[in-house]
């Protein structure tokens, strides 16, 4: 049995335990969301006041230069390039994920003319498959594989007839992790290319995109890099692809001489190319302040906590008497899964709803997923103990016969 005491040890070990001064956490609230939104980093309120303050409101328009505007997209790149092992002059930041899954796409099937598949995966998030079917779109001749739905093994759907594979690093509703290397090996031996979707790794997972040899890499800011709500994206291009590759969204920031008003367009060189229009600002600014929360973090000692939680969090849901009829969603082995646990349960939405209603906050994905992603930076493991006393409380109360927790709200 864990009890709260072990936790409390466990806390006191934590060599983590400094970076939750950091955030901005509201008292009395058990923040078990990190893989839908982060949490607000206390950098942010400075550096976005800064940002609207001084550089907006007395630098006015100078700021695109005297503030570097122009050039936040790239050097931020870089410094995100370092939490997901990319050299330099890889990553941009930009535009939302998936206009970011679009380019990459369009691309990566420009780059392979003569075949005709893209393969995918069944359960990735919902925008994956759309952007898939959009970029489909007056493209003749094209097919989809997908994982769970035509077969369950990746290495039976490639063969040489495969342009692009564009799967998710995490899966989004279990938290199942996929091997990267592994996957990218045998799309490359089938001759295809390799997008990664890492929305939910980055963050919480170290990773080797340049050693594995990926391709094209996208994820959103504002989940684990804790970026804000809707902060942008970003792409990532292989360095050895940056002059074979055309994305399709041809936008002025990604001319090579935007300020010479060119009436034809001409792609720049390097990772500005996958730029399309004007950047938001201040968007771009809470993902510095995020990244400055991020310098000198060892990625390693992310993973190890963020395991170590997991892994906690199992144990003290299912020695509860009272979270029996919960059935564990997400791979028990904790170098097979993310940094987040769900549990199956018919009832799990009104279970969500009335945890949130005491604090704790976690959320639902369907069909009856009740999801919980444990954010390494903040999170305490006797916060872990703590959320499981609610949750065994809803459960024990039955909730889910109260139509107080049954309406559906917007944003589940």
């Amino acid at each position: 049995m864990l009890t709260r005491d072990d936790c409390a040890r466990l806390d006191a070990q934590d060599e983590l335990s400094a970076l939750r001064d950091e955030f901005a956490l509201p008292d009395g609230v058990i923040y078990l969301d990190g893989n839908s939104l982060g949490a607000l980093p206390k950098g942010a309120v400075a550096t976005l006041s800064k940002a609207v303050e001084q550089e907006w409101g007395q630098g006015l328009i100078r700021s695109w230069g005297e503030a570097e505007w122009f050039s936040l997209p790239e050097r931020l790149g870089d410094r995100l390039g370092r939490l997901i092992g990319a050299a330099p002059g890889q990553v941009v930041v930009c535009d939302g994920t998936s206009i970011n899954i679009y380019k990459a796409l369009r691309a990566a099937m420009e780059m392979r003319p003569d075949r005709k598949v893209l393969v995918s995966e069944l359960g990735s998030f919902p925008t994956d498959l759309y952007m898939l079917e959009g970029a489909l779109i007056g493209a003749d001749g094209y097919s989809t594989r997908l994982l769970g739905r035509d077969d369950d093994d990746i290495a039976n759907l490639l063969d040489d007839q495969v342009a692009a594979v564009l799967l998710s690093n995490v899966d989004y509703r279990s938290g199942r992790l996929l091997d990267m290397e592994r996957i990218t090996r045998q799309a490359h031996e089938a001759g295809a290319l390799v997008i990664w979707d890492l929305c939910h790794s980055a963050g919480v997972i170290p990773l080797e995109l340049d050693a594995i040899g990926a391709d094209f890499a996208v994820g959103c800011s504002y989940k684990y890099l804790n970026g804000g709500p809707g902060a942008p994206a970003y792409i990532y291009v292989a360095e050895r692809h940056h002059d074979s590759a055309r994305q399709p969204l041809s936008g002025w920031w990604g001319h090579a001489a935007p300020f010479a008003f060119e009436s034809s367009f001409r792609p720049t060189a390097g990772i500005r190319r996958f730029l399309v229009g004007t950047q938001s600002i201040l968007g771009l600014k809470g993902v510095e302040a995020a990244m400055d929360l991020f310098e000198g973090v060892d990625m390693q000692a992310i993973r190890r906590k963020s395991r170590n939680l997991c892994d906690s969090f199992i144990q003290l849901v299912e020695q509860h008497p009272d979270c029996r009829a919960l059935r564990l969603a997400s791979p028990r082995e904790a170098e097979e899964r993310g940094s987040q646990v769900a549990f199956d349960f018919a009832g799990g939405y009104a279970v969500v709803r009335a945890m949130i209603e005491q604090g704790v906050i976690g959320d639902f994905r369907e069909p009856g997923i009740m999801r919980f992603g444990l954010a390494p930076y903040y999170l305490r493991f006797t916060d872990l103990f703590d959320a499981v006393e609610v949750m065994a409380d809803c459960l024990r109360r039955e909730v889910w016969m109260d139509p107080k927790y049954a309406t559906r709200e917007t944003v589940t």
